[in-house]
This record gives C-alpha cells, structure tokens and sequence, in this order.
C-alpha cells in the first residue's frame, strides 16, 4: 500500500522535473459524458442514488476516503452548469477540469494534459480512470488495485469473468430496427472478462497512448495498443455501470443492502 511518508519530499521532487521516490496515485473521472443513453433530463451522473447525493459526489467521496490519494480530477464540459450545485465536490483534493471533450478518450486526454500543464504530476505517477457512472466502487476493491501495482510494468485494470451464457447474433437473421435477433451460436466465455474501471496506468505512457490512438474505446485499449499487457484485477459486481434507469434501481437496492452484505 502507498506510504503517505515524504510527500512533501516527492512533491519537490515531482514539481523540480526528477522522479519520485515512490510515484504518487491520482485519480481523473471523465464526467463529460451527456447520458443520451439514459434518457433522463439530466446527465446520469447527476442523478440521485436517494441518499440526498448525485452519482458523481458517491463516486469521487469512495476515492476521497483513501489518504493514498493525492488529488482527484473530475472534468465535466466547459459550459457545465450543474457541477458547482454539487457540495460533495467541494473538496481541497477536488480538481476541476473544465475541458470535457466528445468521446470518453478526448475527455481523459484532455484532463490529463491539464494536470500536467498545472505542475501536478510526474510522467511515473499512477493514475487510476474510473467512470463517474460507477458509484458502487469501494475501498477494498480500490486496495486490491493499489496491491497489484507494486512492481508492475505497464498497469492494471478492474475486471469481472462473464458468467453468463454468451450468444452471438446471426446476423443473417437478426434485424436490429425491429428488435428481432436469432442466435448464431454460443461464444466460448472461459477467455471472456468484462471491463471495468479504475483502469490504471502511468500519466507517461497513458498519456502517449492516447494521443497516438484516437478511436480506443476505454485507457486499457490504448495501451494494448502500444503494445501494453495489462494485468487484471478482480472487480466487484458492486461495481457496475449506470448506463439505463435499470441500472441505476439496482444500485440504489445494493447500495441499501451494502452494511448486510459486508456483516
């Protein structure tokens, strides 16, 4: 687990252009994203889980309960009105990026730049991605992340193994405007996991990553892409995404049942 000793040390260090002796844990939570997928008239991430909080003030309070993180960046879009109505956010670990961008990989490169040009990282620091729609990540799923970073080369990211039987669609007989689908077969799930996020990597090479493939879908693509071999970490089905009004039902129940799932 990260040491919170020498910080100030590692700051000077960091801010002076040398490597730190142990590279510090940031966290960027791209919240640019509309939510059109959701439906509602809000961005998803500023719904109410029904504890008086949005989905974004549960999400940046799980990472601002570990002392081993340094700060946590949320960018939201320049024209953004309902960030600063949020006192979950109001946080001097908190840093606000107003440069949210169309996709997902704009939106992080962009934050990720704006740290650096504010002074605040070092290209070996760790980052940790992790979307703002994913409010049920908990402090002993983030440690186990951490654990898996000690000695490793390129980072890691939060995954769950598919348990379900996976179909793939016939496409000769499937007509997606109509919602008419035939199976084509069964996909063999034993090689198959599903992503989620922290996804955690140096701001260096992410960084790198990112610019140099513009179309990836999530930060453990671009670094595949380079070349990069993440190591997996076992997630949390706590740990879902907030994608449709299903979604965010379930996780209200979860999250009331969480204190007697934990006994």
């Amino acid at each position: 687990m990260v040491s919170t000793m020498n910080r100030d040390s590692m700051q000077r260090q960091a801010d002076a252009g040398a490597e730190p002796v142990r590279p510090r844990h940031f966290v960027l939570i791209p919240a640019a994203g509309s939510g059109s997928r959701f439906g509602a008239r809000v961005p998803k991430q500023y719904l109410e889980l029904g504890n008086g909080q949005t989905v974004l003030e549960v999400t940046v309070a799980a990472f601002l309960a570990e002392p081993w993180i340094s700060r946590v960046a949320v960018v939201v879009q320049a024209d953004d009105p309902l960030v600063l109505r949020l006192p979950g956010l109001r946080h001097p670990k908190v840093l606000l990026i107003r440069r949210g961008g169309p996709t997902r990989r704009d939106t992080v490169l962009n934050g990720l730049m704006a740290m650096a040009q504010r002074g605040l990282t070092h290209p070996h620091d760790w980052v940790h991605v992790h979307d703002a729609a994913r409010p049920g990540i908990d402090s002993g799923t983030l440690r186990r992340l951490a654990a898996h970073l000690e000695n490793e080369p390129c980072g890691a990211l939060l995954c769950m193994p598919v348990t379900d039987t996976v179909k793939r669609i016939d496409s000769r007989a499937s007509l997606a405007a109509t919602n008419e689908f035939r199976s084509g077969g069964t996909v063999d799930r034993s090689r198959l996991w599903l992503a989620q996020t922290p996804q955690t990597f140096r701001f260096g090479p992410l960084r790198k990553a990112l610019e140099a493939h513009p179309n990836v879908t999530d930060e453990a693509g671009a670094i595949e892409a380079e070349g990069g071999r993440p190591r997996m970490v076992m997630g949390s089905k706590l740990n879902l995404k907030i994608t449709t009004a299903e979604d965010l039902i379930m996780l209200r129940i979860l999250m009331r049942m969480e204190p007697a799932v934990e006994d």
